[in-house]
Order: C-alpha cells, then structure tokens, then sequence
C-alpha cells in the first residue's frame, strides 16, 4: 500500500449548506441542497453521530446547537402510537404517512446510544436516553438484519455509559439473532446469509464483531471476522485499493457489480475493519481501513477523488462515466465519519471498550 492517504482539518461548509433550522436535506443537485426531497431520519441520525465526531475536535460549542437540533427531529419522528420512528419529512415540516423503515428506526437508536455514550451535555443524555428507551421495545421485534446491527450497535454504546436492565435485555435478544443469522452458515462458497449482498454489507459484521467482543463470544467475533476477511477479499482489486460493490449489487452465483460504488460501503468497511483491528490488533485491518479512507481520496477503480475536503462535501459515488457530483447527506456524512475514525486511529484515540480489549482474540486467518 501506498504511504497514508492525507488528512484534512474538519471543514462543516456543506453541512451548512445542506440544513436548514429542521435538519439536513437529503438530496442535492450538485452542491445545492434539493429541497423537493425533504428530510429523513436517517440521515438526521448521521448527522447526530457527525456532530458528536466533531465535537471531540471542536469542542462541544461549536456543534452543540446542530446536536440539538437532530435530537429534536428525533423526538418528532418518533410516532408514540406504533412506537416506531417515521422516516420521510417533507420541507414544510409534514411527515409522510405510515412508519419509516426498520432500517430508519435502527439506525436512529445507534445515533441516539452514541449521544448517551458521548454527548457532554447532561440534558442532551436525558433527552437521548429517554427516547432510546420508548425505541426499544420495538427494535427487539424487527426481522432486518441490518437494522438489527444497528440497534445492536447502539445498545452497545448505551451500555458502556448508561446501562439499564432494558437496554442489557435489548443488546441479548439481538446479539443472539444476528450470532444465530450468520453462525448456521457454511463457510464457503458462500457464507452470506441472504441470496444477494446489497448496500452496507459490513454493517451486520462490524455488529457481530463488537457484540462478540461485549459479551466475550469467541464464537460471535470469529463469525465476525470470518466475514469481514471475506468482504475485504471480494472488494479488493488485483492492484490493491478498495473496489466496492456497486449499486447493481452481487447475487450469489452471479457477477459482482463493479459500479455504482456508494460512499456508505467504503464507510462500512472502514468502521467494520476498525472493530476487527481494536478486537484483533492485527495491522491488516489497518491497512483495510486506509484503503477504505483511500478510495474517498483516488484510491480507486477510476483513480477519482470523490469528496471535496475544503468544503466537508461528499460526491454521491462512483459511476462509469466518473465521479457523481452530487453532493447529498449520505454521502457528505460517510466522508465525515471516515475521516475523524481515521484522525482518530492515527493519533491512538481510539475508544476501546473494556470488553473487547480483554477479549482480543488471534484474527481468523
């Protein structure tokens, strides 16, 4: 590999661009925000998660009225009759109709046990706690695997600063279903437990990886990694940087698709390699997450760079024809989470958590 990809300072230009006094607007038209999409919960919750990143570089003022304004998109998303959060929000502040996706309702239960886990604002953690508890009980019933990882993963976090007899119950229920998803699988061909590996496939793995690590399960963490080796192989090219799987997706038995190459994959990989690196402390999966960072910077199939750092703008993939210029949240906010984990690596501020590090368990090989 190449000597490390460069780091750049934390730049919220596009995220300013990007939100409003709601939230932050989904889509863009290059770099303008496109307001004809409105908002959703799941970039909102990104967005939380950013914002706590750059606390730690900017301090706690200098996000704190950003924080807040997600956690309260979170609490209006939060529909009291079914228990669930909705997703889409049109621009004059109405919400569509019928509950947001399992992966919506997921991914804001991560965002909001982070804020447990990280927030420096005692109001913002009640807040937080608060309706991460009203989320529970219907995170324990959800049938998605990847939405399961990510209630997962945020139980986790909760649990590290606030733990409670319904969040230990919660992290059980889902640590035993997704262990279960992936451990009845055969090692090869093909281990994956679906028929066709779609978007944010590192996600389910990084989950059972951490999982395994909190709950002491050898046989949790070497699923994990037994996965995550597999994804890494499948997604690196012949030269070495990170190829991932494009938008037309891999159906067993079939041919990987080779574009469009999402933001989101590059992230997952990245996060996934880092639970396996602070699991392990095997430098290969050091040398996965700088590629993963890589790819963002040129380290790829088309040798393009696809964010602009200055501004904190994320391009919306990697086509064909070259570089996506749009510039919405999901993309924009992958870029800002792989960049501070990385700042982070390097500078060994990385959050172990007890747990793992006592697990630390030879890599699968």
């Amino acid at each position: 590999m190449r000597d490390p990809s460069p780091l750049y300072p934390v730049s919220r230009r596009h995220l300013d661009v990007l939100t409003d006094e709601v939230g932050i607007i989904q889509h863009a038209i290059g770099s303008r925000p496109d307001p004809a999409h409105g908002y959703c919960t799941d970039d909102v919750a990104r967005a939380l998660q950013v914002d706590l990143l750059h606390a730690r570089e900017l301090g706690w003022a200098a996000v704190a009225d950003r924080a807040w304004r997600s956690v309260r998109f979170l609490e209006e998303a939060f529909d009291v009759s079914v228990g669930r959060f909705r997703n889409f929000r049109r621009v004059d502040g109405s919400w569509l109709e019928g509950p947001g996706s399992e992966d919506c309702h997921g991914r804001a239960i991560l965002a909001l046990g982070e804020a447990i886990a990280e927030a420096p604002d005692g109001g913002m953690v009640a807040a937080a706690s608060s309706l991460f508890d009203r989320a529970l009980p219907a995170a324990q019933g959800m049938a998605a695997m990847r939405a399961r990882a990510s209630a997962l993963l945020g139980c986790d976090a909760a649990m590290r600063a606030v733990p409670t007899e319904r969040t230990a119950d919660t992290h059980r229920l889902l640590a035993s279903r997704l262990g279960s998803t992936f451990q009845s699988r055969p090692a090869q061909p093909w281990p994956w437990p679906e028929a066709l590996l779609t978007y944010e496939n590192a996600l389910p793995v990084r989950a059972l990886i951490v999982a395994g690590g909190y709950n002491g399960s050898r046989l949790m963490v070497d699923a994990g990694l037994n996965l995550l080796d597999w994804l890494i192989k499948a997604q690196t090219a012949p030269t070495g940087h990170l190829s991932p799987i494009g938008n037309g997706w891999w159906p067993r038995g079939g041919g990987k698709s080779r574009f469009d190459q999402q933001p989101i994959e590059a992230t997952a990989l990245l996060l996934a390699a880092e639970a396996a690196y602070l699991t392990t402390g095997d430098d290969r999966y050091r040398v996965t997450i700088e590629r993963a960072y890589a790819w963002f910077l040129g380290e790829n199939d088309l040798s393009a760079v696809i964010v602009d750092p200055a501004r904190g703008a994320g391009f919306d993939g990697l086509t064909p024809r070259g570089v996506n210029t749009n510039q919405g949240a999901e993309s924009t906010l992958m870029w800002l989470i792989a960049l501070e984990h990385v700042r982070a690596l390097r500078a060994q501020r990385l959050d172990v958590p007890s747990a793992t590090r006592r697990l630390m368990v030879p890599a699968a090989r």
